[in-house]
């Protein structure tokens, strides 16, 4: 009977055998492509992270430079690196304008940041993407806020 029910189990599903290896094959094909969009999109969602921050960055710079004095730009790219400490002092730029205006003259305020290289964290190819230039102006505030008693704790 044991036998009988061999034979029976392959005139049912002849060839069963030799598909054994089929489905693990067509998973392996699958599970690359999945896998590999499922990065692709990951690091998509990072480049725009970057891409964000770095808008930000300016924002936030312009904010702080429109109520403080020319002089402190130090200041305003230590408070820009809290958002992106991989920024250096070479990639921002603060310019009051017009050019060489002083506390009584200068009618806006100009940050920006350049230079900044975006490296995808999985290296499949030496992929080097290059950040557009990002610039925020705004008019100015109040630039005697390092003066006197009423100083802005923000231009410290």
């Amino acid at each position: 009977m044991g036998m009988g029910f061999l034979q029976e189990r392959k005139l049912i599903r002849p060839g069963a055998s030799r598909q054994r290896g089929v489905v693990t094959v067509e998973f392996a094909l699958i599970a690359i492509i999945f896998f590999a969009l499922l990065l692709a999109i990951m690091e998509f969602g990072r480049i725009l992270f970057a891409f964000n921050s770095a808008a930000e960055a300016t924002r936030f710079g312009a904010r702080i430079a429109v109520v403080c004095d020319p002089n402190s730009k130090p200041m305003i790219v230590s408070k820009m690196q809290l958002l992106m400490p991989y920024l250096t002092t070479a990639q921002i730029t603060v310019a009051y304008l017009p050019i060489n205006c002083d506390v009584n003259t200068c009618r806006e305020v100009q940050v920006g940041v350049t230079g900044i290289n975006y490296r995808p964290l999985i290296p499949v190819a030496s992929l080097n993407i290059s950040m557009p230039p990002f610039t925020t102006t705004l008019p100015r505030e109040s630039m005697r806020s390092t003066i006197g008693v009423d100083a802005n704790p923000e231009c410290s």
